[in-house]
Formats: structure tokens, C-alpha cells, sequence
């Protein structure tokens, strides 16, 4: 039984390699630059989103986003305030986004044109245990520690850590309350992913968001 559960987990993963695969050429393609956000629940990812999608707006970028959750369409409608094209993807029980979900949505998405785009942000269910294992066809993963978590999440949750090409470090207005370790926190990412980019951001104060927005305004650039 062991065995055969591990070769069907193999044969979805394989199946799903081959999909995200094509999905990245027709991203590379379109010349559009793909983000995938990962986190806990309650990190602020969606806050995070919602600041970055209306200051990349006021910069005159073209942007749009993909929001996964197991029900409600919450999200999506808190984020389509920022006048971006937000779409709504549903996984009814499944703790991840995988790249035929994706697929299925963009393929019936007629609000959005792929050359039209110049960032399309995908952000994944809560989860920092699923995600990891599932390529969306991004060509940046960005996991989101919020201060609120304790400065451990790296060395607990390695695998999504060890994958992310970039980390942003949410709440930082909340840091002295709650005690935060800023140093701590960094040498725990270091130590799992060495040599990660860090960004620390409240979506609330505006703090650190300039130096979150020009990175990605330039790998934007660099596509």
C-alpha cells in the first residue's frame, strides 16, 4: 500500500511538472512576470497584496492576481477595490493550488490578456506545508513570516522556506509588541535558504514597501 501511495503521489507531481512547464512558456511568452505568494493563514498576504497591486497601479504597471481559497471569494473582492483584475479560484477542501487550477482559470478569464500584463500575482491557499511540493508555472516564490509567528517558521516549515526565491517579513509594525527577533528571524532564513531576499513590510504604515515595490518593478524589467 506504502508503496503504491508514493508512486501515485509521484505520478500527480509529474503530472503537474509538466503542466506548470507549459504554463511558464506561455508566461515567458507573454512577457509577463509571475509571483507566487506562499504563507500561513494570517500572515497578511492578502493585505500585502492588496497595498502592492494599487502602488504598482499608481506606478502605471499592469497588474493582476489569482487568489486561492478553499471557499468565499473574500479575497477577491477586497483586492478588486484596488482596480486591479482579480480572479477567484475556489479549491473546495484541497490545501493547495496546483497548475491545472491555474490553467482552468486563466484559460476562462476574459478580463485578462496575457501581453496586456506586466505582473500576475497568484496567491496560494494558507498552507506552508502543500504548496511547496506544487510548481505553478511562476518564475519568483515569495514566502511571507509574519512577525505575529515567532522567528522559528523557517526551521519548522523548511521545505516551502528552502523554495521560496524571496521572503518578505509582514507586520513589521507589530514587531516590538509582540517581541519580535528581527536578527534571529534572518539567520533562520539564512540558514534554511542562504542568501534569500528579505523585504520587511507593514501594509499598514507603508514601511518597506518602496524597496518591495522596485524589486519587483525591476525583475519586471529584467523578463
Amino acid at each position: 500500500m506504502t508503496t503504491r501511495i508514493v508512486e501515485l503521489r509521484r505520478g500527480i507531481l509529474k503530472k503537474n511538472d509538466e503542466l506548470a512547464a507549459g504554463l511558464r512558456d506561455r508566461f515567458t511568452s507573454a512577457g509577463v512576470l509571475v509571483l507566487n505568494l506562499v504563507s500561513s493563514p494570517g500572515t497578511g498576504k492578502t493585505a500585502l497584496l492588496e497595498r502592492t497591486l494599487r502602488d504598482l497601479r499608481a506606478r502605471g504597471m499592469r497588474v493582476a492576481a489569482l487568489v486561492g481559497d478553499l471557499e468565499t471569494d473574500n479575497d477577491a473582492r477586497r483586492l478588486a477595490a484596488s482596480g486591479a483584475p482579480v480572479r477567484q479560484i475556489n479549491t473546495h477542501g484541497i490545501c493547495h493550488l496546483d497548475a491545472e487550477m491555474v490553467a482552468k482559470h486563466l484559460d476562462a478569464w476574459e478580463a485578462v490578456s496575457f501581453p496586456a500584463l506586466d505582473l500576475l500575482f497568484i496567491e496560494n491557499v494558507g498552507n506552508l506545508v502543500c504548496p511547496s511540493s506544487y510548481d505553478l508555472g511562476e518564475r519568483i516564490r515569495v514566502v511571507l513570516l509574519s512577525v505575529t509567528e515567532g522567528e522559528d517558521k523557517p526551521l519548522k516549515y523548511p521545505g516551502l522556506f528552502n523554495s521560496a526565491d524571496a521572503a518578505v517579513i509582514t507586520k513589521i509594525d507589530l514587531a516590538a509588541p509582540c517581541g519580535f527577533d528581527r536578527d534571529l528571524a534572518l539567520k533562520n532564513l539564512n540558514e534554511i535558504r542562504p542568501g534569500i531576499r528579505v523585504f520587511e513590510t507593514s501594509a499598514k504604515t507603508g514601511a518597506g514597501m518602496e524597496a518591495w515595490l522596485d524589486f519587483l518593478a525591476g525583475e519586471a524589467r529584467i523578463r
